[in-house]
C-alpha cells in the first residue's frame, strides 16, 4: 500500500512483523515501555482516546491497523467494513502514536496456517452465541499482535465489554506478560456509543440510534430502584421495538466479572448489554447499573 508523503512524515508506517519487532527492539535498547492499541482501523474519537491512554502508560505507542478476516462469520461486513488508511494514520499521530502497523492477511496467517485460541467461559453467551467463531478469531489475532509486539501494556475499550473480558482471560490463562488497561466508552453528544459502523447509519437512522442508550439508562435506573432485572429487559426491549430497532440480539443484564447472569453476589457489578440492529446496522452498548 502506497501512502501520501505527507502522511509518512507524520507517523511510522511498518508492514511486515520483522519491522515491527525491529522498532521495538530499539526502543527497548533505549530503555521505553511500549503500548500496543489493536484496532480494525476506521478510527474515530473513541480509538483516540484509547490510543492517549496508551501514551499516559508507556513511552511508545503501536497501533494496529488489521481487518481480521477470522472474526467475521459467513454473511457479515467484511467485505465492506470501513477502509481509510491515511485518515487512520493521521490521526494516530495527531492523538500520539509513533508506530502503525498495517500488515496484510497473508502477513497475519500464513498459508496452511492452523492453529486458533479458544477461550472458554467468558466468550459464551452475549456476541458468543449470536456471531459463532467470532471471539475465537479475536482472541487469536489478539495473541498473534501481543507476541509480534510484545509490549508492556495493550488497551482496548470498555464499548466492547466482552471482547475485553475474553482477552483479560486469555492473558492470565496464557501468561502472556503484558497489561491489559480498559479505556472507557466514549459517546456522541446525543449519547450514541462511538463506533466504526456507525457510518452505515442513514441520516433517519442515525437520528433513532441515540435511543439505544436512553433506554439503556432507564432500564438502570428501574432496576437500581428495584424492578425485576428480566423483567426490566424486557419492558427495554418493547421500547426498543417500538422505536424502530430490530431485530434485538439480546439485552440482558449480567455480573460484569464473570458474564453470567446476576446472583446475590453480583451488588454493584450489574452491567447492561445490548446488541441490536437498526436497519442493517447493528449497535452495540453497555452501561453499568450503578453508574447511571
Amino acid at each position: 500500500m502506497i501512502m501520501d508523503e505527507t502522511v509518512q512524515a507524520m507517523v511510522n508506517i511498518v508492514h511486515t512483523v520483522a519491522d515491527l519487532r525491529a522498532q521495538v527492539a530499539n526502543w527497548r535498547a533505549d530503555g521505553l515501555r511500549v503500548g500496543l492499541v489493536p484496532t480494525m482501523g476506521a478510527l474515530h474519537a473513541g480509538h483516540m482516546e484509547l490510543v492517549r491512554l496508551a501514551r499516559r502508560k508507556a513511552d511508545r505507542v503501536v497501533v494496529s491497523i488489521f481487518v481480521n478476516p477470522t472474526q467475521f462469520a459467513p454473511g457479515e461486513d467484511l467485505t465492506r467494513y470501513p477502509r481509510q488508511p491515511e485518515q487512520d494514520c493521521a490521526r494516530v499521530a495527531d492523538a500520539g502514536g509513533h508506530v502503525v502497523f498495517m500488515p496484510s492477511v497473508d502477513d497475519m496467517y500464513r498459508p496452511g496456517a492452523s492453529t486458533f485460541v479458544e477461550v472458554s467461559g467468558v466468550s459464551s453467551g452475549l456476541c458468543g452465541d449470536r456471531r459463532p467463531g467470532h471471539f475465537r478469531g479475536v482472541a487469536t489475532v489478539v495473541t498473534k499482535l501481543l507476541l509480534q509486539c510484545l509490549p508492556d501494556v495493550a488497551v482496548f475499550g470498555e464499548k466492547d465489554f466482552q471482547q475485553l473480558q475474553v482477552i483479560r482471560r486469555m492473558v492470565t490463562d496464557l501468561d502472556i506478560p503484558v497489561t491489559i488497561e480498559a479505556a472507557p466508552l466514549v459517546r456522541d453528544v446525543d449519547g450514541l456509543a462511538l463506533s466504526s459502523r456507525n457510518a452505515y447509519l442513514g441520516p433517519a437512522e442515525r437520528q433513532t440510534a441515540p435511543r439505544l442508550y436512553a433506554v439503556l439508562c432507564e432500564t438502570a435506573r428501574s432496576i437500581r430502584e428495584g424492578a425485576d432485572p428480566v423483567q426490566a429487559c424486557e419492558v427495554a426491549a418493547g421500547q426498543l421495538e417500538q422505536a424502530g430497532f430490530g431485530p434485538i440480539d439480546y439485552l440482558d443484564v449480567r455480573d460484569e466479572r464473570t458474564l453470567q447472569p446476576p446472583d446475590g453476589d453480583s451488588g454493584s457489578f450489574l452491567r447492561l448489554f445490548a446488541a441490536v440492529f437498526l436497519g442493517k446496522t447493528r449497535l452495540i452498548d453497555t452501561v453499568r447499573v450503578w453508574d447511571i
